[in-house]
């Protein structure tokens, strides 16, 4: 029977859960899901520069990028955990990679927040990965909240962008703001809710918080301020818009069905500080959680968290492993001891910190929506839950299905412990899967990835972090299937092509790689007593009950 774990009357935890806003940003790489990000951290006082953490002056790399490789190459690999304060309001940023070749990293990180912020191009509008991971969030009913960005570049028509948002991932649409102008001659928007023209001025550089004029609509010195022609489209528009334009509905908002559209410049800092002021007024707070004994309130007495992320080497003074976990409910205390469902048995919550990138500070009490480190000597995985009573479990994140296979060498043969150390914890991490080739007298490793960058990642993470060099070397196959339960037997053998290749998984499981799709389908037919699964349905039909 499930059953509701109800609020408690601890004011202080109701009033800390309603200052929190615990939310992703997704987009499809280019969108300026970064440069969003950064400005959010300027506007808010965390950083004093966009790009660079407060004391630290000399680094003008992204703050949510810290990884080498995403320095080099100025892409997100890995999501970052953002603790900042803003307007008396606790924000918890999770940012997120872009890239296809890590969704698997950000489906889990869209496991941890209450809602999310979809970044659009102006010029180029609904793209691939940014259907894909809306759809991820429609799955969990996620209140997602749009910025249509880099309006400083001539783009589409606004209008049109609001419709394509609507017709392509059927959702509506409450346009919250309006731009002035575009390209070029972009110069503020117009607040739709309150009835007032924002006009914003550059900055060195786009380093600093614009300034802002804020002045009426009909001011008879604005058309002269920004154009006559910006002034007129945006009279013209503005009254289309108070007779056709859909009125934000909070309730639609919440369920995922309606999305409130923000447009703005992230680059030049334009519209970022009143979308931010728009988050605390429209981003929910902590919201309540199923689970195996029934629903969970954050506000419940019970403190409550899963681990969503594990992340090694974040600092270089701190060769250890994180586990991200993210609080659902009750409060959080340093040392304290709490059950481990998975283990079945109590562990002792010591060195936990509050993370902001790749920086990391003691911390001694935490709240629903909060996101703390945990030192993890192998005592996590991801998906595990946490709790003060009983045996409280979330439910469990599943691995995605790996696409491409490849051979990892060892080019350091005299640091094959460094090897095996980096090689376990990326597992850990959920970077890659690790398969062994069953009948082969050298025991190369075999990955498996969701995507060819994946592989750039282990190759690169082993020599930055291990002082390891490798080399990936491809392979034909194409596909894997997991065999659960019977293996075959002497009397009714398990019949693989001769192309196809045995492998064992870090559970000692039989993976079975194919080089066609073709095969694989073949091989299932010749052994109707056999199960083949994806690595999904294998986890789902061998997890504890």
């Amino acid at each position: 029977m499930q059953t509701t774990l109800h609020s408690s009357s601890d004011t202080r935890l109701n009033t800390e859960v309603n200052r929190r806003r615990t939310f992703a940003i997704i987009s499809h790489p280019d969108a300026g899901k970064t440069t969003l990000t950064e400005k959010l951290l300027l506007y808010s006082g965390a950083v004093d520069q966009a790009g660079a953490v407060r004391a630290r002056r000399n680094q003008r790399s992204a703050t949510s990028d810290w990884m080498a490789m995403e320095q080099q190459r100025g892409i997100s690999i890995t999501s970052t955990a953002l603790q900042f304060e803003y307007r008396d309001c606790i924000f918890n940023l999770l940012d997120t990679p872009g890239h296809q070749d890590f969704s698997e990293d950000t489906y889990r990180t869209l496991m941890a927040v209450d809602s999310a912020i979809m970044v659009l191009d102006s010029g180029k509008g609904i793209e691939p990965q940014t259907k894909k991971l809306f759809e991820v969030c429609r799955q969990r009913n996620l209140p997602i909240l749009t910025f249509i960005n880099k309006l400083d570049h001539f783009g589409r028509d606004p209008l049109e962008l609001l419709d394509e948002i609507e017709r392509v991932l059927k959702i509506g649409v409450s346009p919250m703001n309006w731009p002035i102008g575009t390209g070029p001659e972009f110069q503020g928007v117009f607040d739709l809710q309150n009835q007032q023209v924002l006009l914003f001025e550059r900055t060195v550089r786009n380093k600093f918080r614009a300034p802002t004029q804020v002045r009426d609509l009909y001011d008879p010195l604005l058309a002269e301020t920004v154009g006559d022609r910006p002034y007129k489209q945006l009279r013209d528009e503005v009254e289309l818009l108070a007779g056709a334009g859909a009125s934000f509905d909070r309730e639609e908002f919440l369920k995922g069905e309606l999305t409130p559209v923000f447009f703005g410049s992230a680059l030049n800092n334009f519209g970022v500080e009143p979308f931010l002021n728009a988050l605390i007024d429209l981003a929910p707070s902590p919201r309540p959680r199923q689970s195996n004994v029934g629903q969970i309130e954050p506000t419940s007495e019970m403190f409550t968290g899963f681990v969503f992320k594990i992340q090694a080497n974040m600092d270089p003074m701190h060769r250890d492993s994180m586990a991200f976990l993210r609080v659902c409910s009750g409060r959080f205390e340093k040392d304290m001891v709490v059950n481990h469902p998975r283990l079945g048995r109590k562990i002792r919550m010591s060195r936990p910190h509050r993370l902001f990138a790749r920086d990391r500070d003691t911390v001694e009490e935490a709240f629903p929506g909060d996101v703390i480190g945990l030192s993890n000597p192998g005592m996590f995985t991801i998906g595990d839950t946490v709790c003060s009573d009983g045996g409280v479990e979330y439910a469990a994140i599943p691995p995605f299905q790996p696409e491409v296979f490849a051979i990892l060498r060892n080019l350091s043969i005299e640091k094959y412990k460094q090897f095996n150390k980096g090689l376990q914890q990326l597992l850990e991490e959920g970077v890659i899967q690790v398969l062994y080739a069953t009948e082969q007298g050298r025991r190369e490793p075999i990955l498996a990835a969701v995507g060819q960058l994946q592989f750039d990642v282990v190759v690169s993470r082993l020599t930055a972090e291990y002082n390891v060099e490798a080399r990936i070397e491809p392979t034909s196959f194409a596909c894997a299937r997991w065999v659960i339960g019977d293996e075959g037997t002497p009397a009714n053998p398990l019949y693989l092509p001769s192309q196809c290749l045995r492998t064992r998984d870090h559970d000692q499981r039989l993976v079975v790689l194919f080089v066609s799709e073709w095969e694989m389908n073949y091989c299932i037919e010749k052994n109707p007593h056999i199960q083949f699964r994806t690595i999904t349905d294998a986890f789902e039909m061998t997890k504890p009950v």
